[in-house]
């Protein structure tokens, strides 16, 4: 059973780390490129803000976004504003999303994500952590992905490892942190690959974040995952 109203505590505290980490820069720093190719931290932050917002239209039965075209001009048009005004977008609009996620509601229905995702809507508090977390990552200012929660850690590995299960460009394939087992890519009686390693390394390759240098394939070569 997922514990939406504990995601969104563990939301609001992934928010404040980002937010105080961040307020420690200065324009020029929003300016200088973050890990996410193409973006600069603004950019990252930017992004941050609107999909707060994206995912209080998902809990309200509106479309996450108006269209694509529409989510990318938005995070152009906000990524260059000062850190002032970054900060004070970032915090307000994660209060919007505790406040949408405080009102009573079906937590048990459907919701539509991007691109025709569905998911609960009890699920949808663990997917802004993980944006938070992974984009707090992403902008290099220290927080790595061993910084990163153990419980978040585990719960993205098996949601990401879940989102490739059945993948047909992704070998069958055993995910493992020596303590810890996950399945995914393509159905098969018996996995072709076995992947180990640190669960931060685990994450990092699951999510796109690493190539995975330091975990060990077994059975073939380690996999190279599609983009998420």
């Amino acid at each position: 059973m997922i514990d939406h109203a504990h995601d969104l505590a563990c939301v609001r505290d992934a928010t404040e780390r980002l937010l105080t980490a961040v307020a420690k820069l200065d324009n020029a720093a929003l300016a200088q490129p973050s890990r996410l190719p193409g973006w600069t931290r603004g950019h990252v932050l930017a992004h941050l803000a609107r999909n707060a917002d994206a995912l209080v239209n998902v809990l309200e039965g509106r479309p996450m976004y108006t269209s694509a075209e529409t989510r990318d001009a938005d995070i152009e048009r906000d990524a260059p504003r000062p850190l002032d005004v970054q900060l004070a977008d970032v915090r307000e609009s994660a209060d919007r999303f505790q406040r949408t996620g405080a009102a009573p509601a079906d937590w048990a229905r459907t919701v539509e994500l991007r691109n025709g995702v569905t998911d609960s809507a009890a699920r949808v508090p663990f997917r802004r952590w993980a944006e938070v977390e992974l984009h707090h990552v992403d902008l290099g200012v220290g927080y790595e992905l061993e910084d990163l929660p153990a419980e978040f850690t585990e719960r993205e590995i098996d949601f990401l490892a879940k989102r490739f299960s059945g993948h047909p460009d992704v070998p069958a394939s055993r995910v493992t942190d020596g303590t810890r087992a996950w399945s995914t890519g393509r159905d098969a009686a018996e996995p072709e690959v076995t992947v180990s390693g640190p669960p931060a390394d685990l994450l990092g390759w699951l999510a796109g974040r690493r190539e995975g240098p330091a975990l060990e394939a077994t059975g073939g070569a380690l996999p190279k995952l599609p983009p998420l």
